[in-house]
């Protein structure tokens, strides 16, 4: 995929050139709900669960992009989409 697309931009509400970059997982916040769950009810085993889920896991991973305007400076993101590989080409 190009790293500049000429796409919209929902702020400037026209067409601008937009940079293209992967967005990475950032660090876990310690204080949230699910982890203060997760760190009460941590017993002995897998809790009942399977240890493997049944098919195991899809072939491809989901790549979500940021797009940041060139003009206003703004970034949004789009519904993510499924490629084996994926690689941001300077055209």
């Amino acid at each position: 995929m190009p790293k500049k697309v000429k796409s919209i931009c929902p702020v400037c509400r026209k067409h601008t050139i937009q940079e293209v970059e992967k967005v990475r997982k950032g660090r876990a916040s310690s204080l949230t709900w699910i982890t203060r769950q997760k760190k009460r009810r941590s017993g002995i085993g897998n809790l009942g669960k399977f240890s493997k889920v049944p098919g195991g896991d899809k072939p491809t991973k989901r790549v979500n992009l940021r797009y940041r305007c060139t003009e206003c400076n703004k970034a949004h993101t789009r519904k993510g989409f499924r490629v084996s590989k994926f690689e941001l080409v300077e055209v």
